[in-house]
């Protein structure tokens, strides 16, 4: 049976169109709205989203660090008190098990950030993995988290956090400050491609700060968002989505997440089989220049020959086309290369191009 989130009930207050995601019933869009006025107003002014879906694990104890080392792709050994990274966590042949942002309070404390729909799968991972003196505690029901996201984000914020409590920069955290008596951790991260924060506080008062910034953000025309205009956001920001880019089957090479992978570090799980990894196909942005959309799940053609597959696609509301991903075969994977999509028996052009689609 689905959950609900403690802002259910808002959502269904602004006529959100609730269906079900990740286990949860969540807003795909709001009925006063529409994605595309949700999906400009995060470009253009400030939205916000219900992320409370999301999992939170803390691993924690005296050989925390030693463990996140060996369960994550990334090297936290440097990370700082109040700083942030993105990862990977592998299976053992390479495979995409999820990917996750990792928060350092201290040396015995970090957090990982997980999907929705990952979260019992990568809760269970990591206890089956941990050693020494470390424990896993799934934190998600008891969290709420809201993410403030467009230019004008700061300027709301900026309205019920004192200066000295923003994070330092993008990518870090301050834990445990005040709004109005309750008690938030503010981070500087987002899924949009705009600056923005996500605020982390108890599911018992994750309705209260909603409110207010509803109540606050109305000089900005601030916009709630649902499923839908988050999915296109992150499509035009270029960022990859597990269940479409990545899963199990696909290494975090053929993603381009080399950034997150630090082959260098002295082990992790998955590194072995990653090393003799073959990168036969990548991850490609694709500018549809035909006329329709080319959605998940898409064959790739140039001329008879079948070189890969969509993972995502859509009409791109600021850009004003269609866009898509695709893991296609290496070769074909050049800048300005001419491919066409087979949609429904018919052939569509598109055109490799850089990503991000979309850079503020």
């Amino acid at each position: 049976m689905d959950k609900k989130t403690p802002l259910y009930q808002n959502h269904v207050d602004l006529k959100g169109k609730i269906v079900p995601f990740g286990g949860y019933l969540l807003p795909v869009q709001y009925g006063g709205a529409g994605l595309v006025k949700e999906h400009m107003a995060v470009r253009e002014s400030v939205g916000m989203f219900d992320v409370s879906h999301m999992g939170e694990i803390i691993i924690q104890g005296s050989d925390a660090l030693k463990n996140v080392q060996h369960l994550f792709t990334n090297d936290f050994e440097k990370m700082k008190d109040g700083q942030i990274k993105y990862t990977v966590m592998l299976n053992d042949s390479g495979g995409i098990i999820d990917d996750l942002i990792l928060y350092k309070y201290n040396d015995e404390k970090y957090m990982g950030v997980v999907n929705a729909s990952n979260k019992e799968k990568d809760f269970e991972w990591i206890k089956a993995h941990l050693v020494g003196d470390a424990q896993a505690i799934d934190n998600s029901d008891n969290i709420g988290l809201i993410a403030v996201q467009g230019p004008n984000a700061r300027k709301l914020l900026e309205k019920l956090v004192k200066p000295e409590d923003f994070p330092n920069k993008y990518y870090t955290f301050k834990e445990n400050i005040m709004i109005e008596g309750m008690q938030v951790d503010l981070s500087e991260t987002g899924y949009t491609g705009e600056e923005g924060f996500e605020l982390y506080t108890k599911a018992t008062d994750v309705v209260a700060i909603w409110e207010l910034l509803l109540k606050n953000g109305e000089e900005f025309n601030i916009q709630p968002c649902g499923l839908g205009a988050r999915d296109t956001l992150r499509l035009e920001a270029g960022m990859p989505l597990y269940g479409h880019e990545m899963s199990e089957v696909i290494n975090p090479l053929q993603v381009g997440l080399q950034f997150a992978v630090k082959m260098k570090k002295e082990d992790f799980i998955g590194k072995k089989e990653l090393e003799k990894a073959s990168v036969d196909q990548v991850r490609v942005g694709l500018k549809i220049t035909g006329k329709g959309i080319v959605r998940e799940e898409v064959p790739i053609f140039i001329e008879e020959k079948q070189v890969g597959i969509s993972t995502s696609g859509t009409h791109a509301p600021f850009l004003g086309y269609a866009i898509a991903m695709a893991l296609i075969d290496k070769e074909y994977s050049e800048i300005g290369q001419i491919v066409e999509a087979e949609v429904r028996g018919r052939r569509i052009q598109a055109e490799v191009v850089p990503m991000p689609f979309y850079k503020k």
